[in-house]
Parts: C-alpha cells; structure tokens; sequence
C-alpha cells in the first residue's frame, strides 16, 4: 500500500479555512486503524492545519471499504448533541449544502459519490481514534450538511421541488464510493478553479496520485470567475506584520510585493512581501481571498488584488462539473476526469 508521506506547507498559524482548508482530507484507517449571490460553496475539502494536513494526506491500510453504515454520527454544533442521521438523510442534506440544486443532474450525481465517499473516510478515521462522533455539522472543519428543517428554511416554497431532486440524485447513486487502492479516496473540491485544478502537493504540499492538475477551462466562464478587492497599505502593512512576526517593510508601497512563483495551474506558490517570503495559501487566508490564483497591484495608493476561480483548486471543480454533465458527460465520465486512476465501487 502505497503512503503519502511527504512534508506539508507551512501555512499560517490557525488556518481553518482556505476560505479554508477542509477536514475531509482524513486518514481513512479500515475498522483497525486511523462558494457568491445564492452559490454558496462551503469548501470542506482541506486540513485545518499543516499537521492535520500531513496526517490527511497519509494512508496506510489495505483493507477493502466494506460494511457501509445505516446512519453517521453527526454533532450539531449548536447544541453537541449527536444526531444519528440515515445515510440518505445525510447525502441529501450534504449535497444541498454543497452545490446548488440548479445544476445538472449528472453533477449532483457526482456530488453526491464525492459526498459519500468523504463521509466513508471520516467515519473510518474517527471509528479509529474512538470518537463519539462520526463528524459534525460545522462547515469550517468538515464537509457542510444541512437537516431537514434547515433546508425548509433556506429553501421556503421551493423545499418541495429541491427535495425531490436531491433525492433522485441519492437515490441513484447513493450506494457508489471512490476509492483508490480500496480505500475511500481524499475527495476534495471546489466552486471553480483558475481554468486548471490543481496538483495537491501545490496545495497541501503532499503528492496524492489522484489528485492532479487537469484542464477545466468551463470555470473561467462560471459567474465570478475574476473578482477583485483593495486594500490601503496600512491594512496591507497591518496584515502582513501580524501574520509574520519581525517582518521588515517599508520605503515605497509598490515594491512591498516581489515577483511571485506561480505554478502551472495559476496557483501562487511563493511570493515575496518585504524581507519575509509569504505561500499563496498563507496570502489568501490573511486577506481573505477567493483563492490562490492571484495577482497583486498597486495604484493610486490602494493595493488590488485580482483572484480566478473560488476555491483550493483541487480535485473537482463543481462549475467545470456542471459544465460537463451540460455537454454530455455522465457522472462517472465526471468523477474519472478530477479524479484520475479512481475506482467507482458499491
């Protein structure tokens, strides 16, 4: 079984979310061991932090995903009880957390095997260190989900006619997993992405074989693709300094920022700010940004950064999703295509 040891980013102290880094990069161990205007995209796909994230990206268990649960333990954070939820509760409720009910009925298809299949690795790897909880419903540390009521209410008049498409969407792929080499697979993703995915070691800093850059050139056309946002170097100065103890800068705000290292997929790898060296992932969550895919400007005395796509970037971009299932693409076509060298199991 192959292990996916290799040294994390170092992100900054506290990350939660890359709008935030999600938790359901999880060991999985087998029972022995281990989002704009009515969009909202809750980002669940990456570790909390550069530890959680080593431990996320590293598997070690050869054991086939077997015994499927009837219902997940799933906390409410609002009142720390543990609801036990059907499965098919849960994916309904997920799923309608996660991505728009308008799309394509062959990317909520695909939505919900990701789904699943994130729900399999956490429940494995919580089973392992014995907690009470399979997960909870908190969407800056794991995959978001949505009770009944909850939909009811954000849905109002349209809660019949969403529910109903949801529940097809489940109830036809419900029962399918990704997996790879038998274990449930780190299903990450995201609202779009910059035109490509990107490789997880770009992000995370960890190689995951399935993980991989891929072309979704559908996302530079997804509503909010390009977003901007200023900033006035004494906000910029503020936020740097704060997160960087000791970092110098000063003399003449256009050249606080150096020339970035950007990989292939757009995604800002490095980029130097002062005397101090910044990883985009550490920039994004210090400002705030949509993503890592990123530029930085100065004019008129204000800083402006221009971001592409929403999102980490990894994994399945729910807009080039939709964009396939749109054109033809079946769900499986789907998953195959941001997920390379998966298997689809029952």
């Amino acid at each position: 079984m192959k292990n996916y040891f290799l040294q994390c980013l170092v992100f900054c102290a506290g990350l939660t979310v890359i709008p935030m880094i999600p938790a359901f990069l999880l060991t999985p161990a087998s029972a022995s061991s281990e989002h704009t205007g009515e969009l909202v995209f809750t980002e669940f796909t990456e570790p909390a932090t550069a530890e959680t994230a080593e431990t996320a990206l590293s598997t070690d268990t050869s054991e086939p995903v077997e015994n499927l649960p009837e219902c997940y333990r799933v906390r409410c954070t609002e009142t720390g009880e543990i609801l036990n939820v059907p499965v098919r509760d849960y994916l309904i409720g997920a799923v309608g957390a996660e991505m728009p009910v308008s799309f394509a009925p062959e990317a909520l298809k695909a939505q919900v095997v990701a789904a699943h299949t994130y729900a399999e690795r956490q429940r494995l790897l919580s089973a392992a260190r014995g907690d009470e909880a399979d997960f909870s419903d908190d969407p800056a540390q794991f995959q978001a989900f949505l009770t009944d009521e909850q939909m009811r209410e954000r849905w109002g008049d349209s809660y019949a006619a969403n529910y109903a498409i949801l529940s097809a969407a489940v109830d036809a792929v419900g029962g399918e997993l990704l997996t790879y080499e038998n274990e449930p697979i780190i299903a990450a993703f995201h609202a779009m992405s910059g035109g490509k995915t990107e490789s997880a070691v770009n992000v995370w800093g960890n190689d995951v074989a399935y993980l991989r850059s891929v072309d979704s050139a559908a996302d530079t056309e997804a509503p909010g693709f390009e977003e901007s946002v200023d900033f006035t170097p004494e906000e910029v100065m503020e936020k740097l300094t704060a997160a960087h103890v000791g970092l110098t800068i000063g003399g003449d705000a256009s050249e606080w920022f150096g020339t970035p290292i950007v990989s292939e997929a757009g995604t800002v790898l490095e980029l130097p700010a002062g005397d101090g060296i910044f990883t985009g992932q550490e920039l994004r969550s210090i400002f705030g940004l949509r993503s890592a895919d990123f530029t930085v400007s100065y004019a008129e005395g204000k800083f402006t950064f221009t971001t592409h796509g929403y999102g980490h970037s990894v994994g399945m971009s729910q807009y080039g999703a939709n964009a396939m299932a749109l054109a033809g693409s079946d769900y499986r076509d789907i998953l195959a295509y941001y997920y390379p060298g998966t298997q689809l199991t029952q």
